[in-house]
C-alpha cells in the first residue's frame, strides 16, 4: 500500500490492520494454599482486611524467582493480605515510538492467513507460548488512534493459560512477565487495552467455567477461590465463597480427594457441564472501550521492534 507524505491524505488511506494478544496467567504457587500461609505483615490497626480493595493497592510480597519462567510470588493488599496476581507477557520496545516502553506481542496479518494464525505467531515468535485456546476480544478502531494521520485498527485476542502451559515461558533481555498490578510504562493504548481484558474476565468468570483455563477441570474450592481473588484483586472470604459457589449450582463435587501433606484431603470439584449457556451474549462484554481517546497502536512491526 502506499503512504502519502501529507497528513491529510493518509487520512484517506485504509486503515493498518495488525493483531495484538493479551496471555493471563498463574504461577503454580498462585493455585495452592502457599499464599493462604505467608505471614501477615504487620498493620496499625486490628481492622478486619477492605474487600473492595483493588489490584492497584496491592504490592509484591517478594522478589521473582529466576529469570526464567513465570514470577511465582505473591502479592499484598494494604492491609497485608497475601493474594494470588495474574500476570501478563510484554514486549519491550527497540524502535521508537515509545522506545524502551513495554508492549503487548502483536503482528501484522498476512495473505492467506487467519486471524488467528496471525495472534499465534506473534506469540510463538516473542515468548514462545503456545496456548491451547485464544478468543477474540475486541477490535479497537477508534479514529483518535491515528499514527501521524495513517488511520489503525487492532483485533485483539487474549487467554488464559494454566500451570502447564506458562512454564514453557522463557524470559529474555526485551520479554517479561508482570503483575498486571505493577505494570510498566506501556505503548500506545495497551494499558486500556489490558483494561478491557480483566474487566471482561471479571464478567466472564461469573457466569461461566473460564476459572478452568487457569486451574484445571478439576480443583479444591481453595484452589478455585485463589483464581478468584487473582482475578479480583482481592482477598475474599474462605467460608462465604464456600457456600456462594455451592449454592450457584455451578460446580460439583467428582466424589474424588486431593491429598495435601500433613492437611486432611480436599474435595475436588469440576463445573457443571454446560454451565452459563443460558447467559446472553450482551453480557460476555464490558462497556465498549471507545468512549475514550485512544492512543496509537504499532503498525506493520512486532511489538518488540
Amino acid at each position: 500500500m502506499r503512504i502519502s507524505a501529507n497528513v491529510s491524505e493518509r487520512a484517506k488511506e485504509p486503515p493498518n490492520i495488525g493483531v495484538s494478544v493479551v496471555i493471563l496467567a498463574l504461577g503454580p504457587s498462585d493455585l495452592d494454599d502457599r499464599a493462604d500461609n505467608l505471614p501477615a505483615a504487620n498493620t496499625a490497626s486490628g481492622t478486619a482486611p477492605d474487600i473492595h480493595a483493588t489490584a492497584s493497592r496491592t504490592n509484591t510480597a517478594n522478589t521473582a524467582e529466576a529469570s526464567n519462567g513465570i514470577d511465582h510470588t505473591a502479592s499484598r493488599t494494604s492491609n497485608g493480605d497475601a493474594v494470588p496476581t495474574l500476570r501478563i507477557p510484554l514486549v519491550r520496545r527497540i524502535r521508537q515510538p515509545f522506545l524502551g516502553d513495554w508492549a503487548l506481542p502483536g503482528g501484522d496479518l498476512q495473505g492467506g492467513r487467519s486471524l488467528e494464525y496471525a495472534a499465534e505467531k506473534a506469540l510463538r515468535s516473542t515468548t514462545s507460548l503456545h496456548p491451547q485456546y485464544l478468543e477474540q476480544l475486541y477490535t479497537f478502531g477508534d479514529p483518535s488512534r491515528s499514527h501521524g494521520g495513517l488511520p489503525m485498527v487492532s483485533i485483539v485476542y487474549w487467554a488464559l493459560i494454566g500451570e502447564t502451559e506458562a512454564k514453557d515461558f522463557r524470559e529474555a533481555q526485551n520479554v517479561r512477565w508482570f503483575p498486571v498490578n505493577q505494570l510498566p510504562p506501556l505503548a500506545f493504548d495497551h494499558k486500556d487495552i489490558i483494561e478491557y481484558a480483566l474487566t471482561r474476565v471479571r464478567n466472564k468468570i461469573e457466569y461461566s467455567d473460564i476459572a478452568t483455563r487457569l486451574v484445571g477441570s478439576e480443583f479444591t474450592l481453595s484452589q478455585l477461590r485463589n483464581v478468584y481473588e487473582a482475578i479480583y484483586g482481592r482477598k475474599l472470604d474462605a467460608p462465604n465463597f464456600r457456600r456462594r459457589m455451592l449454592s450457584t449450582g455451578m460446580v460439583e463435587p467428582t466424589g474424588e480427594k486431593l491429598a495435601r501433606g500433613a492437611h486432611r484431603p480436599a474435595c475436588l470439584y469440576r463445573y457443571v457441564a454446560h454451565t452459563g449457556t443460558g447467559k446472553s451474549a450482551k453480557s460476555t462484554k464490558p462497556a465498549k472501550p471507545g468512549s475514550r481517546d485512544i492512543p496509537t497502536i504499532p503498525t506493520q512491526r512486532t511489538a518488540q521492534q
